[in-house]
């Protein structure tokens, strides 16, 4: 499971770092520590959930670079792009709206463009998490690199809660029974 932001302090709660707050929060929950891994441009942790192991990876690379890091790990542990789950901000949904999806385009998203040039393919689990879209299209770089105010925060932990709990489920490959979780009105 991958968490898309971009490292350094500057950036930390950012909307466009909620891949990485969701692969924190994981890491934390079970217990596990990231470690620096140079030669995957990254943090890893690794993980036992319900019984599977998993690893956490948070690029070091910027956003635009993220498929550096990725490509490094799946090739690095042998890792079919079908078990990788990308988790990243999404400006075509609504605050804290969650969708869980396998394959697909990046919508402009340049850490998803990076990704599927370096794997060669858009065969990989999504996890999009709504951070909204600005009023205006030429404020989306500093909307995405700037902070969610009060209610949208408060909405974003509420998903990052959510797709927490659904964690097991898809570690079980039971992506459907994930998405109705995921997808039902909240």
């Amino acid at each position: 499971m991958v968490g898309l932001g971009n490292p350094g302090p500057k950036y930390e709660s950012t909307r466009h770092n909620v891949g990485y707050r969701l692969v924190d929060a994981l890491a934390a929950r079970h217990d596990g520590r990231f470690r620096i891994e140079s030669r995957f441009h990254g943090l890893l942790c690794r993980l036992l959930v319900s019984g599977q192991d998993l690893r956490l990876l948070k690029p070091m690379t910027f956003m635009n670079r993220s498929g550096q890091s990725v490509a490094a790990v799946v090739h690095y542990f042998e890792i079919a792009p079908e078990q990788v789950l990308i988790a990243h901000d999404e400006l075509d949904l609504p605050v804290g709206t969650l969708r869980l999806k396998q394959g697909g385009g990046h919508a402009g998203h340049n850490g998803l463009r990076d990704i599927i040039k370096a794997l060669d393919t858009r065969d990989f689990w999504r996890l999009r998490i709504g951070i909204d879209h600005p009023e205006d299209r030429s404020q989306v770089v500093n909307y995405v690199l700037s902070r969610a105010p009060g209610d949208d925060e408060g909405r974003i932990r509420d998903a990052l809660d959510q797709a927490e709990r659904s964690l097991s489920e898809v570690l079980a490959g039971e992506f459907q029974l994930a998405m109705n979780r995921l997808h039902g009105d909240r």
